[in-house]
């Protein structure tokens, strides 16, 4: 099964919500990760109420959190969410770059 990883800068809302969605709704294809270039110390707070509310999924609960590129497993894709970042170290058979702009705030 291929490995996907969702990136962004803080890896704290966008790549969290494509995580946990993926897990949800495509974990017969997938398998779904996320990291960032920093570290934040939580998932941001709205993306948690926002899963909860649309989808019943507390990504807390499952085991999220914000993690960096260097913990991630070897992975097959690679999609950052729209903040420009470049991961050189992070080798793949595939990437691009989904230009979703930063929901925070």
């Amino acid at each position: 099964m291929q490995k996907v990883a969702f990136v962004c800068v803080h890896n704290s809302c966008r790549s969290q919500i494509a995580e946990a969605l993926g897990r949800h709704l495509a974990a017969d294809v997938f398998e779904s990760y996320s990291a960032g270039t920093e570290r934040k110390d939580r998932i941001n707070p709205d993306a948690v109420r926002l899963m909860k509310d649309a989808y019943h999924i507390d990504m807390e609960d499952e085991g999220q959190y914000s993690k960096l590129l260097s913990e991630l497993p070897p992975v097959d894709v690679v999609i950052t969410m729209g903040c420009n970042v470049q991961c050189p170290n992070l080798p793949c058979r595939w990437r691009e770059d989904w230009g979703l702009e930063d929901p925070t705030g």
